[in-house]
């Protein structure tokens, strides 16, 4: 797993390795880092680096320190480099100073310019004549949007970004952009990542992430938040061993869909064969729609028929009334795993003494979605989606999957895995269902709850984009809208993907 660390914690390491090596020190280490991937962009952009034009958006602290001393280092590489100061009184002296001892420009931002804007005429030309910007308005002390100047300067930008440490703009713990912000090509950042780099809108915004080793490792803490990796997805992904049967590779138990809504059971049946599951079995009243989708599955009328399970994934397409509700509580009393989505978790909201029906030994997986959430919280879902979630997962000791763009699973000890799709494509009716197919399997399977949830988040995410994608030819890809039929179909594409990333 990759770690995810706080502003708080990254400060806090950077005083104890200050306290063994001096602060200008790591700082030029840092800017180094920033001077050779900001060279590395020009050559991929230019052909080369002597005689190309890079402008610095450097705003007060350390955080424009950082860009003043890479210009610096790339000025001595041929490099022509304008500084644009947005604080020029707080600009960072030394920093400054090693930039225009290395025959660098330091220009206002702010002066006499041509039209209304207030952007000077040489802070305008500078940016509007770079090859490369980089972002050193703001540091993981900011909060919201840009200012006016810095937005208009970054309004003008029409190059490629590199932002120091993260997009300026974008709030350093959630992601979150409520005005205007930095949208870079290249993150290159310090230690390790940040939660802007993998939530909300700031992990679209981070662009490509580059995280630099500059003496932190040794001294920061357990990490606030984990991000999967494919390749430890595939290595633990349930696959069929020389002494398997059909039991030993798990059973679960679908409950989902009606007779008038049967896409549900369909959907959510269908992923739980194609994701691991040596059985699969359906109980509810779309039996018969069921076989004729998947004949391997052994379908009955009523989770009473259903026979022994591993696990259970219930509540897609259940309803609300006195039938979901006796499915739900019959689930609950079975004192096996459950994956509760759709219907569940409104029924859980409606009817608290729900709770009760459930073993608590028993792992309990909830996957709202933000109006779900609202429902079980009795609150919006607000910006902070990781401590949203958590609240709930420790509320109701369960695992809780918060679903979006960024896929949040909390468990109730407080861990939080992070999954950024970095795409949209699974934002279409049914996708849920296959996603609660792919966590029950996973359950039925063994693998731990919180675990399971993420796995099944990152396989699904990318099922959607190997759907999206499929059959194009354009250089670079481009992606069509796809139906839930179409993300369960690549399900098996998916998982060869992360196995065949762990076999490297």
């Amino acid at each position: 797993m990759h770690g995810v660390w706080t502003p708080d914690q990254i400060r806090a390491a950077e005083q104890q390795l200050f306290a063994e090596t001096p602060e200008p020190v790591v700082m030029r280490r840092a800017a180094y880092a920033v001077a050779v991937h900001t060279a590395r962009v020009l050559t991929d952009i230019t052909g080369g680096v002597s005689g190309r034009r890079v402008a610095l958006l450097v705003g007060a602290g350390n955080n424009g320190g950082d860009a003043l001393w890479a210009g610096a280092f790339l000025r001595r590489r041929g490099v022509g480099v304008t500084a644009v100061l947005l604080a020029p009184e707080k600009a960072h002296a030394a920093g400054l100073a090693a930039l225009r001892r290395a025959g660098g420009r330091a220009v206002s931002a702010e002066g006499p310019s041509p039209d209304t804007s207030g952007i000077g005429a040489d802070a305008a030309d500078a940016v509007e004549r770079a090859d490369v910007v980089v972002d050193g308005i703001v540091g993981l002390s900011a909060r919201g949007s840009l200012r006016p100047t810095a937005a208009e300067l970054v309004r003008r930008v029409e190059v490629p970004v590199i932002a120091v440490d993260l997009p300026s703009g974008v709030d350093p713990m959630t992601g979150a952009v409520d005005g205007p912000a930095v949208s870079a090509d290249l993150t290159v950042t310090f230690g390790g990542r940040k939660p802007c780099h993998v939530l909300g809108e700031g992990a679209v915004r981070s662009g490509e992430l580059e995280v630099v080793d500059i003496g932190l490792d040794d001294h920061l803490p357990d990490p606030e938040l984990h991000v999967l990796q494919p390749a430890e997805i595939g290595a633990a992904w349930p696959v069929p061993g020389p002494t398997d049967d059909k039991y030993t590779q798990g059973v679960i138990g679908v409950a989902a869909g009606s007779a008038t809504y049967p896409g549900a059971a369909v959907l959510a049946s269908g992923a739980a064969v194609q994701a691991t599951a040596g059985m699969v079995r359906y109980a509810g009243p779309a039996a018969d729609v069921v076989r004729s989708h998947w004949p391997e599955v052994v379908a009955t009328g009523s989770v009473r028929d259903a026979g022994k399970v591993q696990a259970w994934a219930v509540g897609p397409g259940i309803g609300l009334g006195a039938s979901g509700r006796d499915v739900l509580q019959h689930v609950l009393e079975s004192g096996r795993p459950v994956c509760a989505d759709a219907d569940s978790i409104t029924l859980f909201a409606n009817d608290p003494t729900l709770w009760d029906a459930r073993d608590p030994d028993t792992p309990l997986v909830l996957t709202p979605h933000a109006g779900e959430f609202a429902r079980l919280a009795g609150h919006e879902l607000g910006a902070d989606r990781v401590e949203a979630a958590r609240e709930v997962a420790a509320r109701f000791d369960a695992v809780v999957l918060l679903k979006g763009n960024t896929t949040i699973v909390a468990a109730p000890d407080g861990r939080v895995l992070v999954n950024d799709a970095q795409h949209s494509w699974p934002a279409t009716a049914g996708s849920g269902d296959v996603l609660t197919g792919l966590i029950g399997a996973l359950l039925a399977s063994g693998v731990e709850p919180w675990l399971a949830c993420g796995y099944a988040a990152h396989v699904h995410s990318l099922a959607a984009d190997l759907a999206a994608h499929a059959g194009s030819v354009d250089p670079p890809a481009v992606g069509a809208p796809i139906g839930a039929s179409a993300l369960l179909e690549a399900v098996p594409m998916a998982i060869r993907e992360v196995r065949r990333a762990a076999l490297g």
